[in-house]
């Protein structure tokens, strides 16, 4: 950030001596967790922004914003305004399009930029995984291991499997997908987490005999994956997209710490400042909003 730039300068006043405004991307257990123990921290003032592609999403502890940044550019601009001094990149590990945005506005912004992502999963004896390095690539080999579908990668990239009209899908997402869907089909709306037991008996109900799912990771969705070892069912296995290069951590513990290493003793031992609650839209209001840039929101094919 510039020192002389006007926006910058006015919410530094605005914002009060020695307060460390940290930016957390992402809608994740992860992020939540991470805003949660670092909100009102002295020293701290923590936004949460949340692409807002879920209907109704489990918000965090401190200040939230939902919507898109209009890309790289308006990601900059939102950043210089709000005074922001670090970002965490605590996106979906799908999250490819923000992530890259991130990495390059905090480079434009000289922003200091951590990237907390969840482990992938890994397989174990008994699994019968099968990698695919997309989710055309999934619905290539499904005809190859089962007729008798249950589909968890999220309702952005459904339309991959419209075409297997033969194969019946039991899809599950958090909202009602949209677009071209396969023909033969139920869909579960539903949130997790998701138990082991239950997702035995729900594979055992509709006689699921192959799962698709992304190398999403964390405990709250690998149920499923026990479940299908229980039940000797392939998985066909979405692996990560390449992330964008960022120093990265896997606890929240350690982003904690490196945010606190961002903000300076003096500020550490200052009251805490109140947090604000949730807005919604383009630029929310702290001082006025840059106009919107043309682009659209940041991409989060969250699936599971």
């Amino acid at each position: 950030m510039s020192a002389g730039d006007a926006a910058g300068a006015g919410d530094a006043a605005a914002s009060g001596a020695g307060v460390t405004t940290v930016l957390v991307l992402g809608g994740t257990s992860e992020a939540r967790a991470l805003a949660a123990g670092l909100a009102g921290r002295p020293g701290l003032r923590v936004i949460s922004s949340l692409a807002g592609r879920v209907r109704n999403p489990v918000l965090p502890a401190g200040e939230v914003r939902i919507g898109g940044f209009g890309g790289t550019a308006g990601l900059a601009d939102w950043a210089r305004a709000e005074g922001v001094d670090a970002v965490i990149d605590a996106t979906h590990p799908f999250a490819q399009t923000m992530s890259a945005h991130a990495v390059s506005a905090c480079a434009q912004e000289g922003l200091p930029l951590l990237r907390l992502t969840r482990p992938g999963w890994h397989p174990r004896e008994g699994d019968d995984w099968h990698d695919a390095g997309s989710l055309a690539e999934a619905a290539a080999i499904l005809p190859t291991l089962g007729t008798r579908v249950f589909l968890t990668t999220g309702r952005q990239g459904l339309p991959a499997f419209a075409a297997l009209d033969r194969l019946w899908f039991l899809i599950r997402c958090v909202d009602s997908p949209s677009g071209a869907l396969p023909a033969n089909r139920e869909v579960l709306l539903a949130r997790g987490p998701y138990a082991r037991e239950a997702e035995h008996a729900l594979m055992r109900r509709f006689a699921i005999n192959v799962l698709v799912t992304k190398d999403s990771g964390g405990p709250l969705t690998a149920g499923k994956l026990a479940a299908a070892r229980d039940l000797g069912i392939p998985v066909v296995m979405v692996r990560r997209p390449e992330a964008a290069p960022a120093v990265r951590v896997a606890a929240v513990d350690d982003a904690v710490s490196w945010v606190l290493s961002q903000v300076p003793a003096r500020a550490r031992r200052a009251p805490a400042r109140a947090q604000h609650p949730a807005r919604e839209g383009r630029f929310p209001a702290r001082g006025q909003p840059f106009p919107a840039r043309e682009g659209r929101p940041p991409a989060c094919s969250a699936g599971e």
